[in-house]
């Protein structure tokens, strides 16, 4: 599987992408590991270059940079982080499937998780300079990636897909706000 071509093929046609991937092997070893891994790396690589080298302008101050030993603890807790929320979402979807008339099957509600990730890994990008970082909000195209990809994947009605959806990204976004207020509080530098 190339993580680039895949990527780039689900976010120019999701459905088609969709499509293809329903009928992809159920891997869920070779999807953590050929897909989740080079693409958690993005957020996690530019997190660390903008905070450890380029750093972030305070009015006053001057160039506020992380430590480089905080930043690399915060880079790999960001990094098994990844992980863990994208197998949190995919058991949350599986666990779900019957509310929503859709059948439970844990393969492919993982794989639904993790390629709706990708335009949130993607936008990490903006990391790289603090001025861009409200960019980062393109990631939510990975709501319209799992509204798309709950009926093939899910065989859930379509007409549910939203509610389904709604529920997925509520659990989605408190799982990674936790992650982030707990990065930030175990390695974030103490103020001036």
């Amino acid at each position: 599987m190339n993580a680039a071509w895949q990527a780039q093929s689900l976010l120019a046609d999701p459905a088609a992408a969709w499509r293809r991937i329903e009928q992809e092997p159920d891997d869920p070893v070779d999807l953590l590991s050929y897909y989740v891994a080079p693409l958690a790396l993005v957020p996690v690589a530019c997190g660390f270059v903008g905070a450890c080298v380029i750093g972030v302008v305070v009015p006053g101050t001057g160039v506020v940079r992380t430590p480089i030993g905080d930043g690399l603890f915060g880079a790999v807790f960001g990094y098994v982080a990844a992980f863990a929320i994208v197998l949190l979402v995919g058991l949350l979807i599986d666990v779900l499937a019957p509310q929503f008339s859709g059948r439970r099957d844990f393969s492919r509600a993982l794989k639904l998780a993790v390629y709706s990730f990708t335009p949130v890994w993607l936008s990490g990008i903006f990391l790289l300079l603090p001025g861009l970082r409200f960019l980062e909000l393109t990631g939510c195209y990975g709501v319209y990636l799992l509204v798309k990809g709950l009926p093939p994947l899910m065989k859930s009605a379509a007409e549910r897909s939203q509610p389904y959806a709604t529920a997925v990204v509520a659990f989605a976004a408190v799982l990674m706000w936790l992650a982030a207020a707990a990065q930030s509080a175990l390695f974030a530098p103490a103020g001036p």
